[in-house]
């Protein structure tokens, strides 16, 4: 029984970290969309946000994943951990249908139903396992500089093209990778505080690095709405920080998954999701809700 409650404890965290991200981007998208644009990265688009009551509304939410996420990796394997946040779309959708009064369509629901069926069968069939805590320097800055580099490519091409399709797809690849990058800093930044320490925690890089990646998360994200149509942001966004993370998880902790035959029913799974994900980005609800706003 004890088992049994100890390996829950990384789900029910991660899907309230879920949750609490699915309200953050119903409010952050409120305060996103009242605040001038542009074609290019604006360091006042921050200033501008933390003018409206909303938006900081929508950082507490941001704050309580944080806090939720931290346990969820404390106590459980990345690879299980990040997964689990494909559910924010449909999440969101689910809490903006509540807040607004407004009803998800019957092929909302149905793609809904899709990425869920498709994150449970995939995470299913791979059967993650491991949760080794600690990671060796060599392997950190491989990581950094893979993920670091990924990331600059993706913000330049972004950068080198109108708004529209390449550009929100670029951003949200580039988002999804810095979101990976920052559970994986967490990850072992919380097992520091939890063996050693408060004092050793904010003596550790990893502390500092996880903040930093999380802040470029948050500012390539803010971006992202802004960038293009969601269909074209959504894919990378969902999956991306799902099998980066996965990526990580694998190479860094040396957790495992399930191979041979079983990466059949992976397959299916991960595409499952993407329908879903492709699906619900289609739909003019979630456009209004998460979507880019239309040109002034």
């Amino acid at each position: 029984m004890a088992l049994a409650v100890r390996d829950l404890l990384p789900v029910l965290f991660a899907l309230c970290a879920a949750l609490c991200n699915a309200f953050a981007t119903v409010l952050q998208r409120s305060a996103a969309l009242s605040v001038p644009r542009s074609d290019h990265f604006r360091p006042g688009l921050m200033l501008d946000l933390l003018r409206r009551p909303v938006w900081l509304g929508g950082m507490l939410a941001v704050v309580a994943a944080a806090v939720c996420q931290a346990l969820a990796l404390a106590t459980g394997p990345l690879s299980v951990v990040q997964p689990l946040f494909v559910l924010e779309l449909p999440l969101t959708l689910i809490v903006a249908s509540v807040l607004l009064h407004r009803h998800l369509p019957r092929a909302g629901w149905a793609a809904v139903v899709c990425v869920v069926a498709g994150l449970g069968i995939a995470l299913a069939a791979a059967s993650p396992a491991g949760n080794k805590m600690h990671v060796p320097l060599d392997r950190w800055i491989l990581a950094l500089a893979v993920c670091g580099g990924a990331v600059a490519a993706l913000a330049a091409a972004a950068l080198s093209r109108p708004e529209g399709r390449a550009r929100a797809a670029c951003l949200g690849a580039a988002t999804a990778i810095s979101f990976a990058l920052t559970a994986a800093l967490m990850k072992e930044a919380v097992h520091i505080l939890d063996v050693e320490g408060v004092v050793a925690f904010f003596s550790s890089w990893q502390t500092y690095a996880f903040a930093l990646a999380g802040v470029c998360a948050l500012f390539l994200l803010e971006n992202t709405m802004q960038a293009g149509p969601l269909v074209a942001s959504q894919p990378a966004l969902t999956l991306g920080d799902a099998l980066v993370s996965l990526s990580l998880a694998v190479t860094l902790y040396e957790e495992h998954v399930r191979t041979g035959w079983w990466l059949v029913p992976e397959l299916l799974g991960v595409a499952l999701i993407a329908a879903g994900a492709v699906a619900l980005a289609r739909i003019p609800f979630t456009q209004s809700v998460v979507g880019a706003a239309s040109p002034p």
